[in-house]
């Protein structure tokens, strides 16, 4: 009975070793990834510490950020007004009009995308176009939707719904031309139609593509908002930055920056998440 006792001690003590020793391999990367990330900004807090003492007050140091940044956000949803309103409320407003025109310009581009990917004759007809229109800087596009809609807020959306489009098309054109012709060869041999062909090959295949894209279609989005509420005014984090810097605080600005960024992170990094759900090597 003791050896026996003796023996299941020790398979306990083995199997909780082997149980540790999996959890750790298992967050190591995200352990070390998140260290990595830590130094990388205390180097860039660092740089913006150095760069402050030599420029002098025309840019605040990070302590002087820190805490106006904390004021902000410890009062989040305050509204005293139409030009004084919390942060929160702003971001929640910027992020509002984003997704309406993400999802906009989404429902265009992707079966712009398929198109252009599935049949030669589309790709040779829109690609110019799309070559053609991806350059255009937003700003030139606000006062062309403002003649349109009449109103800055709904020009912002045109803004975001025609800039955010085009790298869902391009990644989605890629992803459906790039369908192995095994693929389609099977496709054809079970008499497929042609819709059917769409849901069960061409869009399964080249959705990690369409994610790629559609996640590059958010950064551009959430980077165009600031500039297209530059113009607009009103409400929204692009008016708090332009209102911040009219009010001579450098520090709101400097606040308002690291919230877009950390933002910018977190959507990025959403969409990450869902493209590894959907990839094939998972």
């Amino acid at each position: 009975m003791k050896e026996q006792a003796v023996i299941n001690s020790l398979r306990s003590s083995v199997e909780h070793k082997t149980t540790v020793a999996s959890w750790f391999n298992q967050f190591k990367p995200a352990a070390v990834s998140t260290l990595y990330a830590i130094g990388g900004l205390l180097l860039l807090t660092l740089f913006w510490g150095l760069l402050s003492g030599l420029v002098g007050k025309e840019l605040p140091g990070p302590l002087a950020t820190l805490k106006v940044f904390w004021q902000l956000v410890s009062d989040p949803f305050y509204d005293n007004g139409p030009n004084d309103k919390g942060i929160a409320i702003q971001l929640g407003s910027s992020l509002a009009r984003v997704f309406a025109g993400f999802a906009l310009g989404s429902l265009v581009a992707i079966p712009i995308g398929v198109l252009m990917g599935a049949e030669p004759v589309c790709k040779r007809m829109f690609y110019p176009l799309v070559q053609l229109l991806r350059p255009v800087s937003p700003l030139a596009w606000f006062p062309l939707g403002l003649a349109v809609f009449k109103h800055a807020g709904e020009a912002t959306i045109f803004v975001i719904f025609i800039t955010s489009l085009w790298p869902t098309v391009i990644n989605t054109a890629f992803g459906v031309a790039s369908v192995p012709e095994d693929h389609k060869i099977v496709g054809r041999a079970f008499g497929f139609s042609r819709g059917r062909r769409l849901r069960k090959i061409l869009i399964p295949y080249s959705l990690p593509h369409i994610l790629t894209g559609l996640r590059l279609s958010m950064g551009v989005a959430w980077l165009v908002i600031v500039a297209g509420e530059m113009l607009s005014g009103g409400i929204g984090i692009g008016f708090f930055v332009w209102d911040s810097w009219n009010a001579l605080s450098l520090e709101r600005v400097m606040s308002a920056i690291l919230l877009i960024g950390a933002i910018g992170l977190l959507l990025d990094r959403g969409f990450d998440l869902l493209a590894r759900r959907v990839s094939y090597e998972s």
